[in-house]
Order: structure tokens, then C-alpha cells, then sequence
């Protein structure tokens, strides 16, 4: 192999950097010629891509986002659309790409494998919802700003004896929110995987408040079917139910936009090289994620269309230590 493409796709992830110019690094090393495709999958189809060395990948990995960009590319999801993107890497002697994103992400890969084109996953998501990766680039770095937030909302809080409801990030998984919870010792925590209704936060807060406590904080997610709108509107209803004044704060994509934490940076380092040792072994179709501390791959078909479950005994713990 003596030429691939690397490209970032669907949202960006702190940590994405780390992980291109770990890709670069390597397959350079390995006396391998990297194009970096600017814009996703649009890049491909749009034929924007530019050789990278090592100097352009220098200086990146401390930055959150991504140097190449990402779009959506609707035009992508066609067969038309992909052969066009193909083409475009026949033409520039293109042989394999790396695609550093999540399931959206992923999907695409998968169907561009299908085609019988050379493709590496790296799993890149701040949800943590992918399959074949324990924990994905991003995640630990949305996990540290949802803690900063909920730590300085605290003070405010303990200071005007209030309630704050903290919505975080994640689409349909609860994983940002239940860490950010217990680590930033949360009354209740609210996640998709475990319905929690209007009335059991109105509880748990009303028995914090006849506990003496004098503030008390609600983690939600985003996904959830109760999020932070949702409660809001219940507790319009009935002021007094909690026993504290409630205000609310939406952390929204502020999440995404952090510098990588130390465990980003490695996490990409580690997954990006691993990307390029997978293609170097022949391994195609694949996803390069970590388990149990070792960078593995898993096959595409095993992974698109699956959110990975969360563990619920993490969601107890929460509980327990809220008592």
C-alpha cells in the first residue's frame, strides 16, 4: 500500500486531531503517502484533498474540532454519490481511507467497504454510543466540561439555596450524563436507558430538601423522554413539589468544543495508529476501538445500525450515592 486518505466525519470530537496526525505520523513511517480530505464525506465526492506531511499535522493534537472539517453530504448516501467519491481517489492513486467518526460516521464507511473499497473506521464520538469501542474519542473531554459546569452551577446553587437542572449532551445515550452525575454527586440523574418520571425527580429533590440539603442538582439528558424542557413544564405546574427554586442550564454544544483532555489525546493517538496497522495487516471493513486497553478491531457489519448499551449498574450506583 503505498497511498491512503484520511477524512472527519458527523460531529467533531475533541481528540479528532490527535487522531489524524497519528494517522499521518504512522503511515509516513511506514513510507505511506496521506491525503487529507477537507469536509467529510463532501470532500471525497467535491474531489477536496491535499497531500499531508508531517509539519502539517504538527501543533494540531492539543485543539479541539477538527483541521479537516466535517459537513453533512446527503449526496453521500447514494450509490451514485459514492462511486463519484471512488473515483475521485482512483484518480490521486488513493488505495484505503481512514474515517475517524461515530455511527453516522461509521455507516458510510460500512457502505463504501460494501462497494469493495479499503476502509478503516476510528471510533470518534462524544455520545460513546458506538459499538466495538469501550470508549470513544471525545467522550472523556464532554465528560470534563459537563463536570466544570455542574461543579461552578454548585456554587450559585449552594448559594441561593436552588435546584439547577444541567441538560447535557448524547442523542439517544445516557452515558455523558450518568458519569457527569456521579462524579459531580448529582441528586438525580436522567437518561434514556431508565425512564425516570416527572414525579420521581419531583421526589428524589423533595427528599433532599427534607434532608436538609440546602441545593441540589438534576442531570439530564438530552434524549431523554423527560429532558430538561420536558420537567420544566411539569414543575410549572406545581412550584412547591421539590421544595427548591429551580432554574435551568443547557450545556448544548459547548460540550463538543473543549481542548482534548490527556485521555483524548492518547486515546486518538492510540486509535489512529491503530487504523493504519489494521490496513497494513490487510484488515478492511473494520473498526479500530479500544477494549479492555488493547486498540482492536471489529467489523463494520457488527456495528452499524447498534447503539451500545449503557450499563445500568453505573445508573444504581448514581442512586445510591445520592441517598
Amino acid at each position: 500500500m503505498k497511498r491512503i486518505a484520511v477524512l472527519t466525519s458527523g460531529g467533531d470530537a475533541p481528540g479528532m486531531n490527535a487522531a489524524i496526525r497519528a494517522v499521518t505520523r504512522t503511515a509516513i513511517d511506514a513510507g505511506i503517502d496521506v491525503f487529507g480530505v477537507h469536509q467529510g464525506y463532501q470532500g471525497l465526492i467535491d474531489g477536496d484533498m491535499a497531500f499531508l506531511t508531517r509539519r502539517d499535522v504538527g501543533g494540531i493534537m492539543q485543539s479541539g474540532g477538527t483541521v479537516l472539517g466535517s459537513a453533512r453530504c446527503p449526496a453521500f448516501e447514494t450509490v451514485a454519490g459514492r462511486e463519484v467519491a471512488i473515483r475521485n481517489m482512483a484518480e490521486r492513486e488513493i488505495e484505503a481511507l481512514v474515517v475517524i467518526g461515530g455511527n453516522g460516521s461509521q455507516t458510510g464507511s460500512h457502505a463504501l467497504s460494501q462497494m469493495g473499497f479499503p476502509v478503516v473506521g476510528v471510533a470518534s464520538t462524544i455520545d460513546n454510543d458506538l459499538e466495538g469501542s469501550d470508549v470513544t474519542i471525545g467522550v472523556d473531554s464532554a465528560i470534563n466540561v459537563a463536570l466544570e459546569a455542574i461543579d461552578r452551577l454548585k456554587v450559585t446553587a449552594e448559594s441561593h439555596r436552588r435546584a439547577f437542572l444541567v441538560e447535557v449532551m448524547g442523542r439517544h445515550c445516557g452515558y455523558v450524563a450518568l458519569m457527569a452525575g456521579i462524579a459531580g454527586g448529582a441528586e438525580v440523574v436522567v437518561i434514556p436507558e431508565q425512564e425516570v418520571s416527572p414525579e420521581n425527580v419531583a421526589q428524589q429533590l423533595r427528599a433532599a430538601y427534607d434532608r436538609g440539603k440546602q441545593h441540589a442538582m438534576v442531570v439530564v439528558a438530552e434524549g431523554a423522554k423527560n429532558n430538561a424542557e420536558r420537567l420544566v413544564e411539569h414543575f410549572q405546574t406545581d412550584p412547591e413539589a421539590t421544595g427548591f427554586r429551580l432554574r435551568v442550564t443547557i450545556l448544548g454544544h459547548v460540550q463538543r468544543g473543549a481542548n482534548p483532555t490527556a485521555a483524548d489525546r492518547l486515546l486518538g493517538t492510540r486509535l489512529g495508529e491503530g487504523a493504519v496497522r489494521a490496513l497494513q495487516a490487510g484488515q478492511t471493513g473494520v473498526l479500530a476501538g479500544l477494549r479492555g486497553n488493547r486498540v482492536l478491531t471489529t467489523p463494520l457489519e457488527e456495528i452499524v445500525g447498534r447503539q451500545k448499551p449503557i450499563d445500568l449498574e453505573l445508573f444504581e450506583l448514581a442512586n445510591i450515592m445520592a441517598r
